[in-house]
This record gives C-alpha cells, structure tokens and sequence, in this order.
C-alpha cells in the first residue's frame, strides 16, 4: 500500500528584496503584505504653519516652471490671450517690424527727464515749447496712426492665413503689444526687426 508524501509549504515571510520570486516551495506572499511592502511613508506636515510654507514652495516651483515655458515659447504655460496661432501670427508680425508706436514710451520717458534738469528759465522755456507744441502732437498723431494701421493691417492678413479662426480682438492684440518696448515684450519675441529669428541663448 502505497503512501502520498506531503510537502510541507515553506512558511518563512518573503522579503521585499529577495530576488527568487514566488514559485514551487515558495508561497505566493499575500496582497496584504505585498501592498504593506510597497507603501511609503508620507511625512504630514507638523503644523498649519509648516502646511503653508509647504504650499507656498510647491507654488513658486510651479511659477518658475511656467515662466521657463513661457520664455521658451512654450504656449501650454501662455496665458489664455496669448495661445494660438491668431495670437502667434499676430506677435510675430509686430515683432518683426520697427514700428512708431514702440517709440512711445521711451519719448515720453525722455520728456520727463528733461523736466527734471534745471534749464535756464529762458531755455525751460524753449523746451517746453519745442516738446509740447510740435514733439508731443507729432509723436502722438504718429502712435494713433501706427495703432490703426497695425489693427487693420494683421487683422486683414490673419484673416486671409487662418480661414475659419476666431479673429476676436486680434487687431487690438497686435496694436497693444506694438505699443510696447521690444525688451520688455512677453511673451518674448521669436523674430528681430526685418524678420530673422532670434537666435538661442547660449
């Protein structure tokens, strides 16, 4: 009469670096110890304070982050007015060209310097007439004519390039950031004056 040998299954825990996996004279490590094995310990802030620090620090590297994109070019970090290619035309068009308008602020920036310097009364005198009476109406005829211009110039070639996109508020768009000085620009521009890319940063 003929017995049956009975193994008997090797009941010593698994470790979580063992490198022999569950197989014959293994048993197979329960769901429960295995999921133990792969948790870890999360550190829970100790108080409201270090909550807030926490937060504040995770909200800076997401700001950094998004201004890094931004600087690259990266419209998944532009805000919602400067994403798409309307936009995208739009800035490139402007920032491609010198236009008058983007002399607006440095004239007006010059004209407060030259209030602060003490002229002669006689001389202050000249100044004030020569900046207000022809340097001042000229320039802002110039600014209000570039604005119009730009309006309608970038709103007429968006709509021939891009059939069928939403043209809302383009023309704005473009006359606002022609306002602005070149450096100061953002998102920064992709092309120098005559239509040339800008080159990387090394």
């Amino acid at each position: 009469m003929f017995r049956r040998t009975q193994t008997t299954a090797d009941d010593s825990p698994v470790s979580a670096t063992d490198p022999k996996p569950a197989g014959k004279g293994r048993p197979t490590p329960k769901r429960r110890d295995a999921e133990g094995r792969r948790r870890q310990p999360v550190t829970a802030p100790k108080n409201r304070k270090e909550a807030y620090k926490n937060l504040r620090e995770r909200q800076a590297a997401d700001r950094a982050k998004a201004r890094e994109g931004m600087m690259r070019g990266d419209e998944r970090y532009f805000p919602a007015r400067d994403r798409g290619p309307v936009r995208k035309f739009a800035r490139d068009w402007v920032d491609s060209r010198r236009l008058v308008s983007q002399y607006f602020l440095p004239f007006s920036l010059a004209i407060l310097l030259l209030t602060w310097i003490p002229f002669p009364v006689v001389v202050r005198g000249q100044v004030t007439a020569a900046v207000i009476g022809i340097g001042w109406p000229i320039m802002m005829l110039g600014v209000l004519f570039t604005s119009i211009w730009v309006s309608w110039k970038v709103k007429k070639l968006a709509a021939e390039k891009f059939p069928g996109e939403s043209l809302r508020g383009v023309g704005f768009y473009a006359a606002m950031r022609a306002l602005q000085i070149r450096k100061l620009r953002f998102p920064p521009p992709q092309f120098l004056p005559g239509g040339k890319p800008v080159p990387p940063k090394k």
